[in-house]
């Protein structure tokens, strides 16, 4: 059987072969009715776009690049989830790489991208990120930097309300009569990190003038947050209520928690930042600040396309975050000390 082509496509939607390759790759002057004519006849005669053909032809590789810190755990898989939908959506391919936290691996990911991919998706945390990307990021090349530090010209950076988001929690843990707010911090070179810390130490300051912070040293994962948990119960007095500065570190601390057999929230209130899946489903349910994680990579992968079409500016954007109040917060059930 012969294999299908663009013509094939043209002559059964009845538009040009010029009308199904703008239709096809996504270009914005396609009235929608003729798009999805041309989609339906493609999708009917499973006509598959020859991609060699199509770099050749547009000098696009049709392939985004994603460079992550890690792939491992909730954020990133529900990140990957908002960016490839969009990918999809577009026929567009992603090419990813993790360079395990290592400011030296990602500069390698960075380079292994050049001539590969048509725009990049980076999320570098690290404070000093822009002078670490301005080495390695190609200039010409099309990029949107995820939940970094603002600061690399030509760039547009698509974060999250950080420090808002913490104030908010500790705000709802004031109110609910918690007095000591002990607070699982996120790695030391941490963009995110700082931002969270920043808005617990405010908010604490504001809400409870006088009152002492207590930071504990974490690193985003669920083992930091249970060597937390140990130790707080180590403690005298224990605090009222746990802020971790993120959900993972949270679920470590909880465990630790119930490995003691102390209450949350009875004992000790808990509570976490992201709202990942996986927040609403243990036991106590664990109160939050969410963020919409997948609609982060979707608007990222979004930003990105109009980029790589030369439709977009560099302006930076960031995600407003949402209370989620669950059972783990509690309100403090002895007086206030």
């Amino acid at each position: 059987m012969a294999s299908v082509t663009i013509k094939d496509v043209a002559r059964v939607a009845q538009v040009s072969v010029a009308t199904v390759s703008r239709a096809l790759n996504g270009h914005g002057n396609v009235a929608e009715e003729v798009r999805n004519r041309v989609l339906a006849a493609a999708q009917e005669l499973r006509y598959t776009p020859h991609a060699a053909a199509r770099s050749l032809s547009s000098r696009r590789t049709q392939t985004l690049g994603v460079v992550l810190p890690d792939l491992y755990g909730e954020f990133f898989s529900e990140l990957m989830r908002g960016i490839d939908q969009i990918a999809r959506a577009q026929r567009l391919h992603l090419l990813v790489s993790s360079y395990h936290g290592n400011p030296e691996e990602q500069g390698a990911a960075l380079r292994a991208m050049r001539g590969r991919v048509d725009g990049l998706l980076v999320m570098s945390p690290f404070v000093t990120a822009p002078t670490l990307l301005s080495e390695h990021l190609e200039p010409s090349l099309p990029a949107v930097l995820i939940n970094s530090q603002a600061g690399l010209d030509g760039t547009a950076v698509l974060g999250v309300d950080n420090h808002g988001g913490a104030m908010a929690m500790v705000e709802h843990l004031v109110a609910s009569g918690h007095r000591r707010i002990a607070f699982i911090a996120g790695p030391q070179d941490n963009f995110d990190a700082h931002e969270r810390l920043r808005g617990y130490r405010e908010a604490l300051q504001r809400l409870l003038p006088g009152a002492q912070e207590w930071v504990l040293p974490g690193d985003f994962d669920e083992a930091s947050g249970h060597r937390a948990g140990r130790e707080l119960l180590e403690a005298s007095p224990r605090p009222d209520a746990v802020f971790a500065a993120n959900d993972m570190m949270a679920l470590g601390c909880l465990f630790a928690f119930a490995q003691a057999g102390v209450r949350v929230p009875a004992d000790i209130a808990l509570a976490g930042f992201d709202d990942i899946p996986l927040a609403r489903y243990v036991h106590p349910a664990l109160t939050t600040i969410r963020v919409n994680i997948a609609e982060l990579g979707a608007r990222a992968a979004r930003l990105l396309i109009a980029k790589v079409a030369g439709e977009a500016t560099n302006e930076s954007s960031v995600l407003t975050t949402e209370l989620i109040v669950r059972e783990s917060s509690g309100e403090a059930t002895r007086p206030p000390s």
